[in-house]
């Protein structure tokens, strides 16, 4: 490692950015998107599984896909955001071990059990959000994570006939400040964290 980041990086990923509700039209390049997963694939998972699948909904027929999940307090701000992340997770992130943990050559039976397949592909894939929404800060963009939609829809429309499940959204770009809620307050150090 190369030591901490500077205070300008630190609010750029987490001091200062906000989730966002509202975004300018401008479209985001695919280049730029190509380059957001570039950055959150290095993010650590379980045996380096990686079972994060990622649709990022941008055309006027995809939107209209996802449109009918929407719950309607997440309707306009979805449908106006440049993008949205469909971030899923597939169940069968066990067929690709073989090519991302190949020095372990038994590691797809280690999640044989359906329990633990789920909730692998659940935790690891919910991580892979969080880190995409930590990539797309670092490249300038702003972003608005969401439930309030409904998952078996979105599964239907997008990933019918396979074993990918949706968890959350993320609308994706440059955000309008002016639909800022104001901050909200965070836990202190000493009602979140104990030392042992």
């Amino acid at each position: 490692m190369s030591g901490a980041l500077n205070d300008t990086a630190l609010d750029q990923l987490f001091r200062t950015a906000r989730t966002h509700n509202g975004f300018k039209p401008e479209p985001i390049p695919e280049a730029t998107l190509r380059a957001l997963y570039d950055l959150l694939k290095w993010g650590p998972t379980s045996a380096n599984c990686s079972p994060a699948r990622f649709i990022f909904v941008i055309s006027p027929e995809a939107k209209e896909k996802l449109k009918p999940a929407l719950s309607a307090g997440n309707l306009a701000k979805t449908m106006s955001a440049p993008a949205t992340v469909i971030v899923a997770h597939d169940l069968d992130f066990g067929q690709r071990l073989g090519v991302l943990f190949p020095h372990a050559p038994g590691a797809k039976d280690w999640f044989a059990d359906p329990v633990v397949e789920q909730t692998t592909a659940f935790r690891n894939g919910t991580l892979q959000g969080a880190y995409l929404i930590m990539a797309a800060r670092s490249l300038g963009l702003d972003t608005g994570a969401m439930s309030g939609f409904d998952n078996a829809t979105v599964d239907a429309a997008f990933f019918a006939g396979t074993r990918i499940k949706s968890n959350f959204l993320i609308n994706l770009g440059i955000g309008d400040p002016s639909a800022l809620f104001e901050r909200s307050p965070r836990l202190a150090f000493e009602d979140a964290c104990t030392i042992a």
